[in-house]
């Protein structure tokens, strides 16, 4: 994945007050911190952030921020504060990616061969309970995305998080507890008409 470059300009005064000022000119408020070296704090122009803020790889991307004193520092965003109304970015955390560390990160998932799963093929729908994961890889080796193939699946089938076959070198942290991530599920209509034909099966005869 190719790094992304953004342009910032050092925060000269921190603070509540500060941070409303960036805002009303056009700036947001992040901070750089990580790799053994004192935390930074910056604005980067909201135009800018918003080109990347809100698409599915932005926690899976590798900036590189122009304006710092140390040059050439490959970061990952960690964490982004949003305003409740509007869901534009407040504050940013990026943390700095040391040479030759891993990083853990959270990638997108997509869903391949739909058309090979016989349960979406009679009308199924796929249930998607968790659209990314995070995994543990190399800054330089971030997958833009981890597919998870449906091909075979029936209705019921469920897909959990360690069920999917990662990319070499790419692994779920040590301590990640599984989780599910989509569900094959029956049409409504089909559904009922099997509790329909359950009902009537357990519903006695009259008697003569």
């Amino acid at each position: 994945m190719a790094t992304v470059i953004l342009e910032a300009k050092k925060r000269e005064n921190l603070g509540t007050g500060s941070s409303r000022s960036d805002r009303r000119s056009g700036f947001i408020p992040c901070i750089i911190y990580g790799d053994k070296a004192s935390p930074e704090s910056v604005c980067i122009s909201k135009d800018i952030l918003n080109r990347y803020v809100h698409r599915s790889n932005f926690f899976s991307t590798v900036f590189e921020v122009k304006g710092l004193e140390k040059k050439g520092q490959k970061l990952v965003v960690k964490d982004v504060q949003f305003h409740p109304v509007t869901d534009q970015p407040l504050h940013v955390d990026f943390m700095r990616v040391g040479k030759g560390s891993k990083v853990s990160v959270r990638v997108p998932l997509a869903f391949v061969n739909e058309l090979a799963s016989p349960g979406l093929k009679m009308g199924g729908v796929l249930n998607v309970l968790a659209h990314e994961m995070d995994v543990i890889c190399d800054p330089d080796n971030i997958p833009e995305k981890i597919e998870i193939d449906l091909t075979g699946f029936e209705f019921h089938h469920t897909v959990h998080s360690h069920d999917v076959k990662l990319p070499e070198g790419i692994t779920l942290p040590i301590n990640c507890k599984s989780f599910t991530i989509a569900t094959v599920v029956a049409p409504t209509i089909m559904k009922k008409e099997e509790e329909s034909e359950q009902s009537t099966e357990a519903t006695p005869e009259a008697s003569s």
